[in-house]
């Protein structure tokens, strides 16, 4: 055994696995007559999803056939991925997972009861048949997120937008809370464009979409929603929470300090915030935030408006 606190890595080509920490639990009665029979078995289950979800769980599921388990957890930070299944034990054996120098996640069974040295063995094997499937799930969760997201800002695309935007409408009127949307635009981006180039112009776009995801919780979603307009998701939040979201927004973008040809380039933003009226449609709740916004800009931009 290695000390807790060691890293294991599975390398599918070269099948090297150190092992990290223990942990274990009631085994269920079925079993399969071998690790062999199981190993096959995961082989073709595995294949039959691209959802790492279930993947997963079909691993954890099978694998009690032949070693207890209280628990699996499953984390992947670069992909904002985190999995936990069963409940929490005082022992755990860990696995950095990797094919072919590609890193795919942290791999941790847990159980109250510290694994045997023969236990370990049957994880670790059992863990080959695992590679595979889930480096496909997470290459398809890749692309459908890529197809998601506009490649410039890194926010969400027009159809993420409208996709959450019916999601959260929907389950605002479930669960009776409030919702609220901020559609913004950077001032005078036109200018900037013919002054500097495009270049600059795309330099300014991430900077400022940059500070709006800063500037936000992790639950509140930014999508840019052509050119330099952007729209900002609110869940669970009023007309007032809104409003002060908006003018932190505004003041975040008001702050940058954006240096071109070694002249300070000073942005700023003009936005319209609209919260879901009862029964209201996703069209009119986005047009009444697209009307705001069109009020601060013949006021003067760089300022908020809030719909009627």
């Amino acid at each position: 055994m290695v000390p807790h606190n060691q890293s294991n890595t599975i390398d599918f080509d070269a099948a090297k696995l150190q092992r990290l920490g223990y942990a274990r639990r009631n085994q269920q009665a079925t079993k399969p007559t071998s690790l062999a029979q199981l190993r096959q078995q995961l082989g073709l289950q595995l294949q039959t999803s691209l959802e790492v979800d279930r993947i997963l769980g079909l691993f954890f599921q099978e694998v009690q056939r032949l070693v207890a388990l209280d628990a699996l957890s499953y984390q992947l930070p670069a992909c904002d991925m985190r999995l936990e299944l069963g409940e929490r034990a005082s022992h755990s054996a860990g696995y950095r997972l990797s094919h072919e120098g590609e890193y795919l996640g942290e791999l941790i069974f847990r159980r109250n009861q510290r694994f045997s040295e023969e236990e370990l063995g049957q994880l670790e094997s059992l863990l080959a048949s695992l590679l595979f499937p889930l480096r496909n799930a997470l290459l398809y969760r890749s692309a459908l997120q890529s197809a998601l997201r506009d490649p410039l800002t890194e926010t969400g695309n027009r159809i993420a937008m409208n996709q959450a935007l019916q999601r959260e409408i929907d389950l605002a009127r479930r669960n009776l809370q409030p919702l609220s949307v901020l559609m913004l635009d950077i001032d005078h981006f036109k200018a900037i464009n013919d002054r500097f180039g495009h270049g600059t112009g795309d330099e300014v776009l991430k900077a400022i979409a940059a500070s709006l995801k800063d500037s936000l919780r992790n639950i509140d979603m930014v999508f840019r929603y052509g050119g330099e307009e952007f729209l900002v998701l609110l869940s669970n939040t009023s007309r007032e929470a809104a409003q002060m979201v908006g003018e932190r927004l505004r003041l975040a973008v008001l702050g940058l300090q954006y240096l071109v040809e070694g002249q300070a380039l000073e942005l700023s933003i003009s936005l319209g915030c609209a919260t879901l009226l009862p029964g209201e449609s996703t069209d009119s709740l986005q047009r009444r935030a697209d009307n705001a916004l069109y009020v601060s800009k013949r006021e003067g931009r760089n300022r908020l408006s809030m719909a009627g």
